[in-house]
């Protein structure tokens, strides 16, 4: 981190000297799955600071199991939304409550700026509660903790980045803020079953593509998507794989159902915790802006990032494997939910397979030129 960027975060609440106890560290981060990725350099930096301290992570349920495999990490607690009954609900909590107070933690850190995260920091038991200052959180969710730290001019940082500033003030720094995911043996040969199971061959090129995101906003239209991978398999022939989540296994068929190629739907066959492995295995990946993007930068895919009305500076991987798309209108980016809250963005309505068809060709030639290399 310069010493531009260094002076980004301001502590605010709190003395620069923690003063820590023994104990293990609670690191709280409720956002998306891509949010929680963009984490890791965070939790690799604390892991290097505080060697011989036990670190706990808490995440929202659908990240767990990805997590579970990073080696910094201790122990996994996670939350969900669930609907339950009363009784349930109940058990539940008191179950989570439980696991936290057992994790006999000194010290919490709340990345984001939201009331469940202060509420667990505070529950945890930690008498050293570190966190990112909230706006709207002055009525009683920033007196929960015992440092405040407020970054500024994060619009032009890379997302990872921001969770390094929230420690920055005591010394904490990452020179290289971009994630790294190790991909168990164990992990690897399930991939290969998963391919070999649907039938994949492998004499050619793996690409990947992850059409599909949270938000609809980000998505490109399905008949470029088509048309680029027909052109890629005309030009390549390589074996593409379209996955996604199980809920997207239907939208994953009708974007195969136009595409001369058919590639493989890989839809909702793997778990969250199994892609790292399967998108490793790939000799590109192609994506919207969304976890699956940051999966395959963390593992060492080159990518091509296809970007609408979300930052790219914020957003994109790092490196010079990793090409962004863009249309290049104006209003790019916009960092709304569509146009004017449409849930449908003109920038990506406008891009063309052409113009994404130039960033993977780029790719390709120099990931296929090095991989003869390598033989």
């Amino acid at each position: 981190m310069s010493l531009d960027e260094m002076e980004t975060a301001r502590l605010i609440k709190g003395t620069p000297d923690l003063h820590l106890e023994n104990g293990s560290i609670l690191i709280i981060q409720l956002g998306d799955i891509g949010d929680v990725v963009l984490t890791l350099p965070f939790v690799e930096a604390l892991s290097k600071a505080f060697p011989r301290r036990s670190l706990v992570l808490c995440v929202r349920e659908h990240a767990r199991e990805l997590m579970e495999d990073c080696p910094q990490v201790y122990q996994v607690l996670s939350v969900n939304k669930q609907k339950r009954t009363f009784k349930t609900e109940m058990v539940h909590q008191g179950r989570f409550l439980r696991d936290l107070r057992r994790s006999k933690c000194t010290m919490a850190i709340e990345l984001r700026t939201g009331t469940r995260g202060a509420m667990i920091a505070m529950l945890s038991g930690a008498h050293t509660r570190v966190a990112r200052y909230a706006n709207d959180g002055t009525l009683w969710r920033n007196r929960f903790f015992t440092h405040l730290v407020k970054p500024t001019r994060e619009y032009c940082q890379y997302a990872a980045q921001h969770n390094l500033n929230i420690m920055a003030p005591f010394g904490l720094f990452e020179e290289d803020p971009r994630p790294h995911i190790l991909v168990s043996e164990q992990r690897r040969r399930k991939a290969k079953t998963i391919f070999q199971k649907a039938g994949i061959p492998e004499d050619r090129p793996l690409v990947a593509v992850h059409p599909f995101s949270l938000w609809k906003y980000k998505e490109w239209t399905p008949s470029e998507m088509a048309s680029l991978l027909d052109r890629i398999q005309a030009e390549y022939r390589c074996n593409m794989i379209v996955t996604g989540a199980p809920n997207e296994r239907k939208q994953a068929g009708d974007l195969i159902d136009i595409c001369q190629c058919k590639p493989y739907n890989l839809a909702g066959e793997t778990s969250i915790g199994q892609l790292p492995a399967v998108l490793a295995a790939c000799t590109l990946f192609i994506g919207v802006d969304t976890a699956a993007l940051h999966i395959a930068a963390a593992v060492g895919v080159p990518t091509v990032g296809i970007f609408g009305p979300s930052s790219w500076t914020s957003w994109a991987p790092r490196g010079q494997n990793h090409l962004v798309v863009k249309k290049g209108l104006s209003c790019q980016p916009c960092s709304r939910k569509g146009c004017e809250g449409s849930e449908w963005s003109r920038c990506l309505e406008a891009l063309t397979a052409k113009e994404v068809y130039e960033a993977v060709e780029k790719t390709l030639n120099l990931t296929l030129t090095g991989e003869e290399d390598r033989r």
